[in-house]
């Protein structure tokens, strides 16, 4: 038996019936559910990965050291700084990502009975695109909120402060590295997760509703590492430009930080940050896709 008439039934992969009136909704609420739990449990992994990325003056030596100093000078609180913005921005994120991958294989690609890896990673490259428009202020403001030494500023202080010293784009400052971290990533964040359920499915003849919790926290951690394997240098660009001067700004562009990194620290600048990263993606990702599986499971 083939692998395209194992199952005829494209619900039999995607466990969501196509007839649905409520199916998107059903998709952007759970998406939200997974969004605020990789907050929750990644938000510590994240404000170290970007205290090493925006490191400029050699303060911190390692992620040891980050972790040392954060919790000697800001206490056990300081690794939730900006937690309130992601909390609600990431799940807003996270439920675009979902909604809109759901959607791509669900309608776009509906005519094919079991979807192919190639647009697997189409859908989920549809899907980082779209929610990078909605992630790159998110994740300014985020940086900002996670990088400060002094003083104790809010969300809406520093999207003030960023408005005031270079309107609506600086708040989309970083936003072509953004879309291309999101595109490129979320390609193969969701190609890395579907491809294992594919297999599970086909290769133990069971219905995506049967896979364990256990199965589904293992295939989003390998999806975590996938994604991040894929796209760090570009990310640690990123964090460059939003962590970047207001007033005085350093960089010109994308290219300024990589020619920067490139001659200051060599290839090894584009990994700052890569420990806890790694660390984090496998803990984050196993929950986000496992909370979005249940809650859909539940919704029906």
């Amino acid at each position: 038996m083939t692998e395209e008439t194992s199952f005829p039934d494209l619900d039999k992969i995607n466990n969501q019936p196509i007839d649905d009136k409520y199916r998107v909704a059903k998709d952007l609420f759970a998406g939200t559910i997974g969004g605020i739990t990789q907050v929750l449990v990644g938000q510590p992994f994240d404000t170290t990965k970007v205290r090493l990325q925006s490191d400029t003056t050699g303060q911190y030596k390692n992620t040891l050291d980050v972790v040392k100093k954060l919790i000697s000078n800001e206490g056990p609180q300081g690794f939730y700084k900006g937690t309130l913005t992601p909390l609600i921005g990431v799940g807003a994120c996270v439920s675009i990502q979902f909604g809109v991958n759901e959607y791509m294989k669900r309608n776009v690609f509906s005519d094919f009975k079991i979807l192919s890896n190639s647009q697997y990673y189409q859908s989920g490259l549809v899907a980082g695109v779209a929610n990078s428009i909605l992630a790159s202020p998110i994740e300014h403001i985020r940086i900002r909120l996670q990088t400060q030494l002094k003083g104790n500023l809010g969300p809406l202080d520093i999207i003030k402060n960023i408005y005031k010293s270079n309107g609506v784009s600086g708040l989309m400052k970083g936003f072509i590295p953004t879309a291309i971290r999101e595109g490129h990533g979320m390609g193969m964040y969701f190609l890395t997760f579907e491809y294992l359920v594919k297999q599970d499915i086909l290769k133990n003849k069971v219905e995506r509703k049967d896979i364990p919790g256990w199965k589904l926290c293992l295939y989003g951690a390998g999806a975590g590492y996938s994604m991040w394997f894929s796209v760090y240098p570009i990310d640690v660009i990123k964090s460059r430009l939003q962590t970047d001067s207001l007033n005085k700004p350093i960089y010109k562009n994308m290219f300024h930080v990589t020619s920067t990194i490139w001659k200051t620290q060599g290839l090894k600048g584009f990994f700052k940050g890569f420990i806890p990263t790694i660390l984090r993606a496998a803990p984050a990702n196993a929950a986000t896709f496992y909370a979005f599986e249940l809650t859909i499971r539940l919704l029906g």
